[in-house]
Parts: C-alpha cells; sequence; structure tokens
C-alpha cells in the first residue's frame, strides 16, 4: 500500500510549556512575547510545527489545564494582540502552530460551571456531571456516587454544599468535567474550535481526549486496577461517536493536524480513531511505552523495571498495527513524564551519548517526532531535595498521602525525583547566567542546578553537541524520504542490550541500531539481511569505514546505515 504523503507526516513536532519557556518580562514566568523572542532559535533548529501548551484564561490549579475562558489569554502570559503576533512570526518562519484543546474539563471557574452550580434548575445544570451521593453517609450527603478515582488521587467526586450533589472530575476538583451526552456542550465546544482555526491556528493537540464519554449509569470500577473506574471512561461507549462528529462539524475540509492524547487507547482502538476510514485523527498519544516501568498495580507513583524486550515490543506492535492504518506518534516524554535522558539514558556519565542515542530512536522510527523543549541539549530530572520544591498538583498530592501513611520524606522525594511532573517544567536553560537566562526575576519554579553545564548557550557553539545532532537528525529526516516512509521491520526481538530495525522504502533501506545501556554488546546483523555497500550515515562515537555486518557497540551508542 503506497503511504498518502502529508505534511504533518514529513514535520518534526517541538513543544512549548509557556510557563518555562522564556520571561519576557521580569515577573519569573515564561509568556508569549518570550516565545516570539525565541522564534529564530526555533527556526534554527529546523522545526515545523510548535505545540504550544495551555495560553488559555486560567486560575492554574493544574498549570493552565483548567480553562477558564477558552477565548481568552491567561494575563501572566500576555494578550490577544501578543498571541497574533506570536502566530504571525511563526507562520513568517514557515513554522505551523498547533494549539492544546482541552475539552473533558473546565475549571470551576469557568461561566459554564459557575452557572451550572446556581442551582438544580440552570439551564448550564447539564453541562456537567451531577448525582446524588449512595447511602447515609456524612451529614446526610451520602458517599460519592461511586468508587472512581481522581488520576491525582482521592476520590473523582466533590460534593457542592449550595446543590447538595457531587459533580465529577476525572482530575483536580477545580476540573469538572464535561457532560458531553448535552448536545449543547458539543456545540459550544465545536464553536470554539472553529474560533481558533479562524484565527489561523494549524491544529490541535487534543487533552485525553478518549475520556470524554462514560459508561451509562457510571459503574463502579475495578478497584485492583491502576485508575479505579478507568474502564468505564477510556474509550466510553460513544467516544468513537463525539469525534467523529467533530471531525465532521469543525475539520473537515480543513488542512489541519490533530493529535489526541489517549491514555488508555490500544492499537485496534487508535486504528478506528485515525485517518478518513476512522474517526478523523491524524495521530494518537498512546501510553504503552512510557507507562511500562509502572509497578504491578499500574500506578505512576510506584517504580518498575524497564526491560528493553518489552520496550522494543510495544513500539513494534504500534509501528507495524499503524502501518496502512494510521500514523504514530513518536515521543518518549513531554510536560508530563520525567525528562527522557534521565528515564531512558543515563544524566551522568553518559548524558550527552544517552540523549543523542534517544534522538536517533525518535528521528528513525516511522511516525511524526515530537521534541520537548530542553530536550534538545539533554535537559536532566532535577535534584527534589524539599518538599517545598514540588509544585505539580499531582505530585504534592502523592507527597500527602505518603505522609498519612508515615513514609519518611527522603523515601518520598526519591519516588518524586523520578516521576514528578515538574521534572519537564523546570525553565529552560538558556545559559549560564544566574536563572539560566529564564528569567531576571525570581523563577516560578526551581532552576536545575546544573544549568551551569547544560544550556543551549554552550550547545549551539559546540560542534559535537546534542543541540547540533538534533539539527543534523532533522536535516537528515527531511532529506531521506525512507526515514519518514520507509516500512519499518524489528531485528533482534529478544536481544536485551540492543535495538535494531530496518527502514525499507522501494530500493532505499536504513539500519538502525541502538545499545540501550552501558555494556559493550556486540551487534551481528541477520544474514537474512544483505547488501552489497553500506554508509554509516549517523552515528554518535566517531565509527571506522566498517560495515555494519559485526561490531562491538560502545555504552549508549547509535549507529544509522544506509544499505544498497
Amino acid at each position: 500500500m503506497t503511504e498518502s504523503r502529508e505534511w504533518w507526516k514529513e514535520s518534526v513536532v517541538y513543544q512549548i510549556y509557556p510557563r518555562s519557556f522564556f520571561d519576557s518580562d521580569g515577573d519569573g514566568v515564561g509568556d508569549l512575547r518570550g516565545v516570539e523572542a525565541k522564534l529564530d532559535y526555533l527556526a534554527a533548529l529546523g522545526v515545523d510545527v510548535v505545540w504550544l501548551n495551555p495560553v488559555y484564561d486560567s486560575p492554574n490549579a493544574d498549570n493552565g489545564y483548567d480553562i477558564r475562558d477558552y477565548r481568552a489569554i491567561m494575563e501572566e502570559f500576555g494578550t490577544m494582540d501578543d498571541f497574533d503576533r506570536l502566530l504571525e512570526g511563526l507562520h513568517d518562519r514557515d513554522i505551523r502552530l498547533i494549539m492544546d484543546l482541552v475539552v473533558n474539563h473546565t475549571s470551576d471557574e469557568h461561566e459554564w460551571f459557575q452557572q451550572s452550580r446556581e442551582s438544580r434548575e440552570s439551564e448550564f445544570r447539564d453541562f456537567y456531571i451531577w448525582r446524588d451521593g449512595r447511602g447515609d453517609g456524612p451529614g446526610g450527603r451520602g458517599e460519592p456516587p461511586n468508587n472512581w478515582e481522581s488520576a491525582f488521587g482521592g476520590s473523582a467526586w466533590t460534593y457542592d454544599e449550595r446543590t447538595e450533589q457531587y459533580y465529577l472530575h476525572l482530575f483536580d476538583e477545580k476540573q469538572p468535567d464535561l457532560n458531553w451526552e448535552n448536545p449543547a456542550v458539543r456545540e459550544r465546544i465545536y464553536d470554539m474550535m472553529e474560533w481558533w482555526l479562524d484565527e489561523g491556528i494549524d491544529g490541535f493537540r487534543m487533552d485525553v481526549i478518549d475520556l470524554i464519554s462514560k459508561a451509562d449509569g457510571l459503574p463502579d470500577g475495578d478497584p485492583d486496577s491502576g485508575w479505579t473506574g478507568a474502564e468505564h471512561f477510556m474509550t466510553g461507549p460513544r467516544a468513537h461517536e463525539y469525534i467523529a462528529e467533530m471531525y465532521d462539524e469543525v475539520l473537515a475540509g480543513r488542512d489541519v493536524m490533530t493529535v489526541g492524547e489517549m491514555p488508555g487507547a490500544t492499537v485496534e482502538e487508535a486504528q478506528q480513531y485515525l485517518g478518513p476510514d476512522g474517526d478523523g485523527l491524524n495521530m494518537v498519544f498512546h501510553f504503552e511505552h512510557v507507562s511500562l516501568d509502572y509497578g504491578e498495580s499500574g500506578d505512576r507513583w510506584t517504580v518498575g523495571e524497564f526491560p528493553l524486550p518489552e520496550f522494543k515490543q510495544v513500539l513494534t506492535k504500534w509501528q507495524n498495527g499503524l502501518q496502512g492504518e494510521g500514523w504514530n506518534s513518536v515521543y518518549l516524554g513531554n510536560h508530563d513524564w520525567p525528562r527522557i535522558v534521565s528515564r531512558f539514558g543515563d544524566d551522568g556519565l553518559y548524558r550527552i551519548e544517552s540523549a543523542k542515542l534517544l534522538a536517533t530512536m525518535l528521528f528513525t522510527l516511522r511516525g511524526t517526532p515530537y521534541v520537548y523543549q530542553g530536550d534538545e541539549i539533554g535537559m536532566t530530572n532535577f535534584p527534589f531535595e524539599r518538599e517545598s520544591q514540588v509544585q505539580d498538583v499531582s505530585a504534592r498530592n502523592f507527597v500527602e498521602r505518603k505522609k498519612r501513611e508515615g513514609w519518611p520524606m527522603d523515601e518520598i522525594l526519591e519516588v518524586v525525583s523520578y516521576r514528578s511532573r515538574d521534572n519537564a517544567r523546570t525553565p529552560m536553560q538558556w545559559s549560564d547566567d544566574e536563572n539560566a537566562g529564564f528569567t531576571e526575576g525570581e523563577p516560578w519554579i526551581p532552576v536545575n542546578p546544573n544549568h551551569d553545564a547544560v544550556n543551549v548557550e554552550d550547545a549551539a557553539a559546540r560542534e559535537g553537541s546534542i543541540w547540533n545532532y538534533y539539527r543534523e537528525l532533522i536535516r537528515f529526516r527531511k532529506s531521506t524520504p525512507v526515514a519518514v516512509y520507509g516500512d519499518y521491520e524489528l531485528l533482534l526481538p529478544d536481544d536485551p542490550d540492543v535495538y535494531a530495525y530496518l527502514r525499507t522504502l522501494g530500493d532505499d533501506r536504513l539500519l538502525t541500531v541502538l545499545n540501550f545501556g552501558e555494556a559493550t554488546p556486540t551487534f551481528s546483523l541477520p544474514q537474512s539481511v544483505e547488501y552489497e555497500d553500506s554508509e554509516c550515515v549517523l552515528h554518535n562515537y566517531a565509527v571506522d569505514a566498517e560495515g555494519p555486518r559485526s561490531f562491538e557497540l560502545r555504552p549508549y551508542e547509535a549507529r544509522v546505515y544506509e544499505l544498497e
């Protein structure tokens, strides 16, 4: 089957978390003018699309994912004029912009929810999910309507004294879930999406979009699952119907890019969400590969093993499962996950080598690669030493739960240091100046102390830096169709150290060999893979002219060969 050529398949996406990118006015918070000030940096890196995390008006209970007004800009970030100027500046540099679409929930300060909680008779009451309590619980309010849990810990229900009912929030209590069963809700969401597209943006990253449909009757969930209730709201009964309707009402006929964040998506479900034969989305973010190191309970706050063969198996399942059926998004981290070099590589002795290895994988798998700000210089996790350094609402809730259970603070912070979303949200490290050149004020979240060695100014000036390697990878992908559209074939599936695969497009073939560790295994190319000549076109160590039939790999070594 011939793969259709699309700009969003050939693009490299750069994700900007504006609060932590660059502060233009010295208040310690990144802003839209700060992003605008770095547009030439983005152009020099070579990216094609910017994904901008939420900049809408918000009280910031969850750093902008609790939206108070979908058509206004958060005051800390600037104005709508600032946004328009940023968008124009991006387009002038041939860089497209996609916005975060957060429509599973709003802020409890959104006008819709404020009116919804006025009374049970409000015309906005059915914009959200309200239910009576169960039984004779405290104060006559009853227990929560079911046992569903919030992703941030605790019950997914909060009791409202004014109208004496509970409302559902799958995240923070200040993020009530919208009721997508109500056609008026959907109509207002679609109107808002069209408003932004008419502003000139180029698409949406859709936050937890597979959670918008809840099972009829809101039944109890399995308490032994990782997220109690998830089987009743991940890809719920009408999720496909709603997303297909969104496509028909808003997206059809527009040349835009869409990627749906779907924590519970399987390959089979993704096939139904994607493409003109599905619900119309371009890509999904699945969580299978980034949740492999959850403990046995499936809880993100437990730490398990990360076996390479299983990692390869999951990626291969998605590579093969969407071939001809959809398109992959290729990512290892973003604002919701720890830093990729700390999690999948080595943030100590082999920081540079492992950061380049991970980038090599991102740019040679089949799918659109997503780069999170700072990955291109090898930024690392933050060394948490005190509870006061923890900002993320999810991590704070974890800290409070474990304190009540009697955990020592050093053990709590050890898990936080590995898991917290704060790791990805520390300020972008522009220089070795005070506050890493991010702000002239007091940064809203602490700067990683290693910015004296890990920063853009240093990396851009050094020929062999991670930053320059990212530029090389981006140029390579743009000039090498097999790296974008080639078929994928896994080699050596059971090898515990090496991840190797072939990409094939017509007569063109790429061989990628990645050593995921400090060991020095010998790679042997299977005899079934024939070639007459080869050239090593990408590498993070110096290599000789030796062919790829057999060679010893150095710690975190990456090589890509063109085979003829």
